[in-house]
């Protein structure tokens, strides 16, 4: 048998094994292009300062310069708490409405469901100019309804402290329902019989909620507030469209202040620094999160994924 012979099936082995290279080559290259070479491109420009119009090495020096930038201190301290307000808010709304929406004396959930899903569909920009508008404090519709039963107008979006909890608001608005939904997916998965044998043992309402419901939640609540954590860390449209950061930086998050650096006063450097000490912040309370909820739920076992149907809606309120 002649070599030319013998090295075709190689040949055509070869061909096969690289095949799905080939398919995928086109995705590798677009994500080459338009996502690692901008995180590397931001990390060395993290290092660098510009000075006279070029590019300086400049080292830790942006890194350094954070620990020492007031103004971060205070965009991070606003971030944090918008964080602990909003989030923990927003979950509990979420997991009532899950159990709501779940009920099997509730007519019509499907456009109840949808109903509260719409606002995740609407536009950022969009949702904060209707924001802004209703909390206007002469001429919106909040304060119009609270005059109209005798209550002074409130200054939602010009006093430090009402901008902060006008912002959470809308936060909480926007992706309550986005949060329930996630929530009813899982709350659809766990057995009728857990809540049956809860029955049985005489366990009432909220002893089935807190023993059978909240247990069987507990993967998805650890979704939910990774990536509302996420969220929130990242906000930037809300507070940019609402209060312009303002009054006084007390609605300033880091997004909009790596925002400033970056294309009010182009300091690409220094901008960059932000955006990485933000995405290590994120990392550190992602693993915290995953550690302290996450631990909890190994080992237990629960296997909820198979045991009832989508929509018999019981849920731990109900029996």
């Amino acid at each position: 048998m002649s070599a030319a012979v013998v090295g075709r099936p190689r040949r055509r082995d070869r061909a096969r094994r690289a095949a799905p290279y080939l398919f995928v080559l086109p995705a590798l290259a677009l994500f080459a292009v338009f996502k690692l070479y901008p995180i590397v491109r931001s990390f060395v420009l993290s290092l660098h300062t510009t000075e006279g119009g070029r590019d300086t090495f400049a080292g830790a020096d942006n890194y350094t310069r954070l620990l020492h930038d007031p103004l971060f201190w205070t965009a991070l301290e606003n971030t944090a708490t918008v964080l602990a307000v909003q989030v923990p808010l927003m979950l509990a709304l979420a997991t009532g409405l899950a159990v709501a929406l779940d009920s099997r004396w509730l007519r019509a959930r499907a456009l109840f469901r949808l109903g509260f899903f719409l606002p995740m569909v609407t536009g950022l920009v969009a949702y904060g100019v209707v924001f802004s508008v209703l909390l206007n404090e002469k001429y919106g519709l909040v304060n119009w309804l609270l005059q109209g039963v005798g209550i002074d107008a409130v200054p939602w979006l010009t006093d430090p402290l009402w901008a902060e909890l006008s912002l959470a608001l809308a936060l909480t608005w926007h992706y309550t329902g986005y949060n329930a939904v996630i929530l009813l997916a899982r709350l659809q998965s766990i057995p009728a019989e857990l809540y049956d044998a809860a029955a049985v043992d005489g366990a009432g309402a909220w002893k089935s909620f807190r023993h059978v419901t909240l247990p069987g939640l507990r993967p998805a609540l650890l979704l939910t507030t990774v990536l509302s954590t996420i969220g929130t860390l990242q906000i930037f449209d809300e507070p940019y469209v609402l209060t312009h950061g303002g009054p006084d930086n007390a609605t300033l998050t880091i997004g909009m202040y790596l925002y400033q650096n970056a294309f009010s006063y182009f300091d690409f450097g220094y901008a960059s620094a932000i955006a990485y000490a933000l995405t290590a912040l994120i990392g550190v309370l992602g693993l915290i999160q995953f550690k302290v909820l996450g631990d909890r739920d190994r080992g237990r076992g629960h296997g909820r994924g198979r045991g009832r149907s989508r929509d018999r809606g019981r849920t731990g309120g109900k029996r």
